[in-house]
């Protein structure tokens, strides 16, 4: 039997390298494959789809998947995971590499990928971090979400608040009661 293995990390990914995507890539080599989708972390070692796919496999099946980044994001749990297929017998067909067999040169291969999709992940969060660190040396650098309200409309709200309700100060300015509050109990 055929099982392909569908999985984007984020939300933004179902545009990117979609889901449909991924599924109509492996459908256009195994039509008959039957396809497990989700949407969640690679960065997780425990994925609820995935785990019940590897338990549902068994010897002579074949696991597909479109890259080897959507199966495992480290080294170490790529080969665990794919060695305990292999002791299963069950083949591997990384759609944009082949198929991995339970050999000398398979496992090599096997090794290799997994490292240089490691290297990758690492080298996109290093690149993060230095524009992170870059960013910090702005003065006006904040972390997280920005502001919605400047400081002289959150003031003008405050002082609003003297002769009127939330309820109205909210409906006059647009900026929530919650906001208010916050901005209110920061002064004291």
């Amino acid at each position: 039997m055929f099982y392909g293995y569908c999985r984007v990390s984020s939300k933004s990914q179902l545009e990117n390298y979609s889901l449909d995507q991924q599924e109509l890539e492996i459908l256009s080599k195994y039509p008959d494959a039957e396809i497990h989708k989700e949407q969640f972390t690679g960065t997780t070692t425990h994925r609820p789809v995935l785990s019940d796919l590897l338990i549902a496999l068994t010897c002579g099946d074949t696991l597909i998947v479109t890259k080897l980044d959507r199966l495992a994001r480290s080294v170490t749990e790529g080969i665990e995971l794919v060695q305990g297929l292999f002791c299963e017998d069950v083949a591997v067909h990384v759609l944009n590499i082949g198929l991995l067999e339970n050999t000398t040169m398979g496992k090599f291969f096997l090794t290799t990928m997994l490292a240089v999709a490691e290297l990758e992940r690492n080298m996109m969060i290093e690149r993060t971090s230095n524009g992170k660190a870059i960013a910090r040396l702005n003065p006006d650098f904040r972390e997280g979400r920005p502001k919605v309200y400047s400081s002289k409309q959150i003031a003008h709200a405050l002082d609003l608040l003297a002769g009127k309700t939330y309820k109205e100060v909210e409906q006059l300015t647009g900026i929530s009661k919650s906001t208010l509050i916050r901005a209110k109990r920061e002064l004291v």
